[in-house]
């Protein structure tokens, strides 16, 4: 009697887990936790070291996977399992249709399914009376590989094909045919698991996927992130749908994994729609597709029209562009950027990706470099997504003759000569020289930005002529500038002339912490120089400090002291300032006090701005703020002590107010810091 009852909880254990698979797995809708599922599993196994007998191939407990194998058996398909022929545009899919038109009226009344083409591995699945009892590779599409242990480890896949009532009566042999795929994040995700663990990573999911499923230790394929698809009866004994559309529901039924991105087509205008649709949004898929697969929805008119070779004429692949492609690593270059960094990039033989020709492409950063052991000469694989850029995803090492050369980070700058840095733990280098040409530009608009000296009328385009014109060598050089030399500029005249010269004269009256951001010392932005600026008197004061001391600083840590310390050592760097001091740019630290006397009301207070004020800009504000001593953020946080709000406030109220952060508005910011009459603007 015990016996009995306990294999009545045996049975009804195994339906609930496969039940719950299914939910998790398939639907995506779990409706129990993960703690419950894992107490009904362990009840399960134990069962089963009880009773070892009860076990069958298609319980929950058998998808871990079984001995390592020495090599695949063969398997012969009952059907050919076959590859399509190619549509590249919208013209050639019509093109398709016209065929077919002139060989059976009849398409011109038909009806379309328009599925993903998934860039996975085609799989063959074998049921009898509902058990799963083989599953094979598609091979040259007649014999593939039994990989019968690998597919039970994947949770996807049904071991039994639950009859549920309602639905069509399950065939005593049902063949279906599927593909197996890896999910762009879940492969994102197990290549950050290998690399903390010092493992080799993986170059894209549909490689990763093909290998996975053919390990020969299905213990091995149970730890990959494998899922599955299907869409196609293969071969049935008994009733078949017959319509592609009703077979992808029947699967459904069945407990397959169907695609939910399936699109039912009314008439050739719609399919034509549809596709376009499909392929500017193929970046949302959650999983790599490399076209659509468009199918005639009547099954018996697909089958009547033939073949053409052993490709059916009753369905098409529209491929998509490239995306990913090979070539040859003939270089690599290094990039300075506006901070110092340098970025290398892949000089390649050129090569249609995504329908661009490709000639460079990033390659991230040195540390990419020599984790993916990427050398000069190597083959290559190249991804291009959307409007994204070309990046190289990394080496085909068994394309390597020997002649590849390994690749070592540059010692010096290639603009300026000057040695470069790389501070221990962090992945980028830098050239930290403020002069370097490659730099020029970008540190001359920085510079002169609206959150640096504010040089209004002093735009990118003016900043690149006045450095190709050689007359700014450097950002002080915008101090020493003439009308004559600003007139010998194309589009100069000589009220813009004068209105420029004012603009930059009136930058010398800026304070310290916007001087100090001016710079562009890695790190350092505006609230950082801010806090210096409350340290120190001026520049001088604050070459002479130390790492050790700048770290006593709330939110300076080693690395950005260390950047402070590195800036002021490098002697372009200190005739830099030596140059703004004799220009007169050099304004004192020392707090600021408005007509009304704020001193330091507002020190260790924190703020964040958010709408229009009456009578203040964001940046007005923010210097009044700043100069009572008080610190302003970009986001509300729980440290945030006040929020600032003006009319059209945006999100920031929303989060301030679940915070219970205390709310003011423009005259309640005056009040604090004790001067609202004095400090009215004029």
């Amino acid at each position: 009697m015990e016996e009995h009852n306990q294999m009545t909880e045996y049975q009804e254990l195994r339906e609930q887990i496969q039940y719950h698979n299914y939910r998790y797995n398939v639907l995506d809708d779990p409706v129990i936790s993960d703690g419950e599922y894992d107490r009904l599993f362990a009840r399960l196994k134990a069962i089963e070291a009880e009773h070892p007998e009860w076990v069958t191939s298609d319980s929950p407990t058998q998808r871990v996977g079984g001995a390592a194998t020495g090599k695949f058996a063969k398997v012969r398909h009952p059907a050919p399992i076959l590859s399509l022929s190619n549509a590249f545009n919208l013209a050639d899919v019509r093109a398709w249709y016209d065929r077919l038109v002139k060989l059976d009226e009849r398409v011109k009344r038909a009806d379309f399914v328009v599925e993903p083409k998934f860039d996975g591995l085609t799989v063959v699945l074998h049921y009898e009376n509902g058990l799963f009892t083989q599953g094979a590779t598609r091979g040259d599409g007649e014999v593939g590989e039994d990989v019968t242990a690998n597919l039970k480890t994947l949770l996807t896949l049904p071991l039994r094909i639950p009859v549920k009532k309602g639905a069509a009566e399950v065939p005593p042999r049902l063949t279906v045919r599927g593909e197996v795929l890896i999910f762009i994040a879940d492969f994102e995700e197990l290549n950050q698991r290998l690399q903390k663990t010092g493992e080799k990573t993986y170059v894209n999911p549909r490689n990763t996927a093909a290998g996975s499923l053919r390990q020969l230790d299905p213990k091995i394929t149970a730890t990959r992130p494998l899922k599955m698809f299907t869409y196609a009866i293969v071969d049935a004994d008994g009733w078949t749908p017959q319509t592609q559309w009703e077979s992808l529901a029947y699967l459904k039924a069945c407990g397959f994994p169907v695609s939910e991105y399936v699109y039912h087509c009314a008439n050739l205008d719609e399919l034509l729609t549809c596709c376009e649709a499909m392929q500017s949004k193929r970046d949302e898929f959650p999983f790599e597709v490399d076209g659509v697969v468009i199918k005639i929805n009547d099954q018996k008119l697909a089958a009547d029209l033939g073949y053409v070779g052993k490709d059916p004429r009753g369905a098409i692949a529209l491929k998509y562009p490239a995306r990913e492609v090979t070539t040859i690593l003939e270089g690599i270059g290094v990039n300075v950027g506006r901070t110092g960094v340098l970025t290398p990039y892949a000089m390649l033989q050129p090569v249609e990706v995504g329908g661009v020709i490709v000639k460079q492409a990033t390659l991230h950063n040195f540390d990419f470099i020599e984790e993916k052991d990427i050398r000069v000469g190597d083959r290559v694989l190249i991804k291009r997504a959307g409007d994204v850029i070309p990046y190289v995803i990394g080496p085909v090492v068994d394309a390597r003759s020997g002649k590849e050369t390994p690749y070592a980070p540059p010692q010096n700058c290639p603009a300026c000569g000057e040695t470069v840095e790389h501070i221990e733990g962090e992945v980028a280098w830098y050239c930290v020289n403020s002069a370097c040409p490659a730099q020029l530009i970008r540190n001359v608009e920085h510079f002169v930005s609206r959150g640096a000296m504010d040089m209004v009328g002093l735009g990118i385009k003016i900043v690149e002529q006045l450095v190709e014109a050689g007359l700014v060598k450097d950002v002080a050089d915008l101090y020493g500038l003439t009308k004559e030399q600003l007139l010998g500029l194309e589009g100069f005249a000589d009220k813009k002339a004068e209105n420029l010269l004012a603009s930059i004269d009136a930058s010398r009256q800026r304070p310290l912490a916007r001087l100090i951001t001016a710079l562009g010392i890695r790190g350092i932005g505006e609230v950082g120089a801010g806090d210096l600026a409350k340290k120190y008197a001026d520049l001088d004061a604050l070459s002479q400090a130390g790492s050790a001391e700048l770290q006593t600083i709330e939110g300076i840590g080693p690395n950005i002291a260390e950047a402070i310390v590195d800036w002021f050592e490098q002697p372009a760097n200190r005739a830099l300032v030596k140059k703004l001091k004799a220009y007169g740019v050099w304004p004192s630290g020392a707090p600021a006090t408005s007509a009304g006397g704020a001193g330091q009301a507002l020190l260790g207070l924190s703020f964040v701005i958010t709408g229009t004020l009456p009578s203040y800009s964001r940046d007005e504000a923010k210097e009044l703020i700043q100069a009572a001593g008080g610190k302003v953020v970009g986001s509300v946080s729980k440290n945030t002590d006040y929020l600032l709000c003006g009319e059209a406030a945006g999100s920031k109220l929303e989060k301030a107010q679940q915070l219970g952060i205390k709310i003011i508005d423009e005259a309640g910011l005056l009040r604090l810091i004790g001067a609202a009459g004095a400090n009215q603007k004029e």
